[in-house]
């Protein structure tokens, strides 16, 4: 099974929570830049999209700095990126905010990418699968971590007819970038 029954083509919504993100002080929390870990795992959650090819026709995306840089470097990985679209109102949007903004997506967009923040999205996602394969919905309510990347599928003549529990949550990765090599000390001047 790959998708819930319902009328009409078979559509997937990607939900990616922006990489971990730092706390400089003196930061708003909307300007607060990535953290060097949430750089690389952006770009390995970038990868894994393109390697599960579940690469979106349209991006979504929050206005939040660290959401608009784990887009950019999640789409640097692929040839050629999606239109985006930044949304003031995924910037720690509810889930009525969130399926607001997906019910004005297009039609003929077939996979949608959603980026932004908890515990929006996960609710998001909790409120939308009305099933799960494998343990997917036990980890999601366990846990849904900066870089997360939960895909639901579902079947419907428009993206305003996306409804709780009438998706089915297929796959939940968390990419990781890998452990950063620590600076080698730079040797000093007249020592």
């Amino acid at each position: 099974m790959t998708e819930r029954a319902g009328a009409g083509p078979p559509r997937r919504l990607v939900v990616l929570r922006h990489a971990k993100s730092a706390r400089p002080q003196g930061v708003t929390d909307h300007e607060r830049p990535l953290a060097a870990r949430g750089r690389g795992d952006a770009a390995a959650a970038g990868r894994a999209l393109a390697a599960s090819d579940r690469l979106p026709g349209l991006a979504l995306c929050s206005t939040a700095v660290r959401a608009r840089r784990t887009w950019e470097r999640a789409a640097a990985q692929w040839g050629t990126p999606p239109p985006v679209h930044h949304d003031p109102r995924l910037y720690h949007g509810d889930v009525p905010a969130l399926l607001a903004v997906i019910h004005e997506v297009p039609a003929e967009v077939g996979t949608l990418l959603l980026v932004g923040h908890n515990p929006g999205l996960e609710n998001l996602v909790l409120t939308l699968a009305g099933d799960g394969l494998d343990d997917t919905l036990e980890r999601v309510r366990g846990k849904f971590p900066t870089s997360a990347i939960a895909v639901l599928s579902w079947r419907g003549p428009a993206w305003r007819d996306l409804a709780p529990r009438t998706a089915l949550l297929t796959s939940l990765t968390v990419p990781r970038g890998g452990k950063r090599q620590p600076r080698r000390p730079r040797p000093r001047v007249g020592a």
